[in-house]
């Protein structure tokens, strides 16, 4: 009975190795095929965005190297089900719930990521994926096939999901490779540098997960941007309308809705996510942490938050400036109306007054005859 399992377990690692095998030779078209598809979704608003934010692009035409290997990571919610994500890799028994700085197996409870190792390493380079409780996810080294798979099983523990389209458009591709190197682990040009030299596999997993924290951060940050960018696409053309003079063509609960999207906007940026701070992890961890702030610096997260914040800024003022318009323009109705009234009270009051002279008029007449 053991060795019948044992033919079972070997032909099922048998068809899985030769299934991602197959994978991997087509994974050069995942850059492409995911570029195609991109651009064939992306909607006019979102095109519009492209032509007003210049976005690094850090990783879209790199050339695949011998012992480089990609590193592709979405943001694809606000948030995600940790507890929930990591059950369910357990049940599909495909990858291994791991501590975030090795490869050791996850006996401690979810904290703000899930680290999870494939359990089939069929290449010299495993496998390795990190969600985020912010609601992105980093794949080292998947191909095409397993990046979908992937993006299929979170999408349950999604909480409030970005739209699809934004969240393709705004995914990065990068490669990486390992160095023998007294330098630290660093990112130059579209590639990630790991150093191994004297270094355990602890070290290098702690660097693997910095560098996947900081990717998935500039991610987040690039669909926040998008999304940004078509809130102000929508509300062109009520700059256009006050610029010509025009009656706006808004409503005052439309207005309330569009302050709140700003304020859930503002509080993703600045109270969700760890764009003006350095993440707790990284407090006891001093070479992890220059690690994970040249990282940032790379992708220039605190300029780009900056930008953002201000173009929040501008929002506000342009809603606010409408709010007020609005409710001067509601104040006003509400005043010619008492106007009216007054107006109409007056009248029903000179009527009476005529009606009591004539009535005293007629009385008088009686009187005298």
């Amino acid at each position: 009975m053991i060795s019948s399992w044992k033919l079972v377990h070997n032909i099922r690692s048998s068809i899985l190795r030769g299934t991602i095998r197959n994978a991997s030779l087509n994974f050069v078209s995942f850059e492409e095929t995911t570029t195609a598809s991109s651009k064939n979704v992306m909607s006019s608003t979102e095109q519009s965005v492209n032509k007003k934010r210049r976005k690094k692009n850090t990783g879209n035409q790199l050339v695949k190297r011998p012992d480089h290997w990609r590193v592709v990571a979405f943001a694809t919610a606000e948030e995600y089900d940790l507890c929930g994500l990591k059950d369910a890799l357990m049940s599909q028994d495909l990858y291994i719930p791991s501590e975030l700085t090795s490869n050791e197996v996850l006996h401690s409870s979810v904290s703000g990521a899930v680290h999870a190792v494939a359990k089939y390493q069929v290449t010299p380079e495993n496998r390795h994926l990190y969600f985020f409780l912010e609601g992105a996810v980093v794949m080292w080294n998947c191909t095409q096939i397993e990046c979908r798979s992937i993006l299929d099983l979170i999408r349950p523990f999604e909480i409030r999901s970005y739209d699809s389209c934004i969240a393709l458009a705004e995914m990065e591709k990068m490669s990486y490779t390992y160095v023998s190197s007294n330098k630290r682990s660093y990112i130059d040009d579209g590639v990630m540098y790991i150093s191994n030299l004297d270094k355990s596999s602890e070290d290098i997993s702690s660097d693997r997960y910095t560098l996947s924290n900081a990717m998935a951060l500039t991610v987040k940050l690039g669909v926040l941007e998008a999304i940004l960018e078509c809130y102000i696409d929508d509300l062109e053309y009520i700059t256009e309308d006050l610029k010509a003079g025009k009656p706006l063509r808004i409503s005052q609960r439309g207005v309330l809705k569009k302050s709140g999207e700003l304020f859930a906007l503002r509080h993703s940026i600045n109270l969700s996510t760890d764009l003006l701070d350095v993440p707790d992890f990284y407090w006891d961890r001093e070479k992890l942490e220059v690690l994970y702030q040249t990282s940032c610096t790379y992708f220039s997260i605190a300029k780009r938050t900056k930008v953002l914040n201000e173009k929040l800024s501008h929002c506000f003022a342009l809603v606010d400036l409408v709010s007020s318009h609005l409710s001067d323009r509601h104040h006003t109705r509400l005043e010619w109306m008492i106007i009216i009234l007054i107006m109409v009270e007056v009248m029903f009051e000179i009527l009476h007054a005529f009606r009591d002279y004539y009535a005293l008029s007629e009385f008088s007449v009686e009187e005298k005859q």
